[in-house]
Order: C-alpha cells, then structure tokens, then sequence
C-alpha cells in the first residue's frame, strides 16, 4: 500500500533532465537531429533513419511490455497505468492532429522531439521552431475544452 507522503512526493526531476540530456546526445551522435536524414528517409534513400525509428519502437514496445509484467512504478513509486486499446483507437482528431504535426515537420525539416539537441549544437534557427512548438501547445491548451477528445 502506498503511504499518502508516497503519492504526494514530486518526481525527481533532476533524474528526468540527465535522461533528456543523454538521449539529447544519443540523437546528435545517431544524426537524427540531421536535416539530411530526414530528407534521406522521406526520399526512400536510406534506411537509417527507418532503421532507428524501428529500433525505438521495438525498445518501446519491450518496455511496456516488461512495465505491464513486473507491475513497475514511477521513482516516487506511483503506479503506470496504460490506457486500453478501446480508449486509444485513431479518431479525426489523431488524423487532424497527425497531417498538422507532419507538415510542421515537413516545413520545419526536423522532428520537434530534438529542438533542444538542435539549440544544443548551435543551430540557432530552432529557437524560432520552440518558439512555434510553445505556441502551438499554448493554443492547444486554449480550444482545448472546445475541441473533441473522444
């Protein structure tokens, strides 16, 4: 059983920025963070970014898996709770929402995931793409009691 001073501790943040920094590295030395990759893997004319794209998912997968099996918890000992498969099934809202997150992606020519990874190696220009992402998160947040969630 849970004590109450279990369920009100905040999670270690300082443990989540170390992991966010090392996966910050992971990207830059796999090149995802490459324009080029990225263009390479929307031509067809490299399977490496496929290649890691399909890794994550297999890993991702697995991890759910193993979470789901030892009944893990999060750091402050929290349970993690999936949502079930009826609760996830692609409405217009995923459809909408994906093909505006593809083309800003297109247009921005990185994923929004390594915006910091980006910022990190000197590429200024992305401050304008957090810029956009703040933006357009705010927004989301503003017409969110106005918008279907199924």
């Amino acid at each position: 059983m849970m004590s109450e001073q279990t369920v009100n501790r905040p999670e270690p943040l300082p443990v989540y920025l170390l992991l966010g920094a090392y996966l910050g590295v992971v990207f830059v030395k796999t090149e995802v963070i490459s324009w080029f990759r990225i263009q390479e893997m929307f031509r067809f004319h490299s399977f490496h970014m496929y290649g890691i794209i399909g890794g994550a998912v297999v890993v991702g997968a697995l991890g759910i898996l193993l979470i789901k099996r030892a009944g893990a918890r999060s750091l402050t000992g929290r349970p993690i709770v999936f949502p079930s498969p009826q609760d996830t099934r692609p409405g217009p809202q995923h459809w909408i929402g994906g093909t505006i997150f593809g083309l800003g992606w297109g247009l921005l020519g990185a994923c929004p995931g390594p915006i910091y990874a980006l910022i990190g190696t000197g590429v200024w220009v992305m401050f304008a793409a957090l810029l956009a992402a703040l933006s357009g998160a705010w927004v989301y947040g503003l017409l969110r009691p106005h918008l279907p969630h199924g």
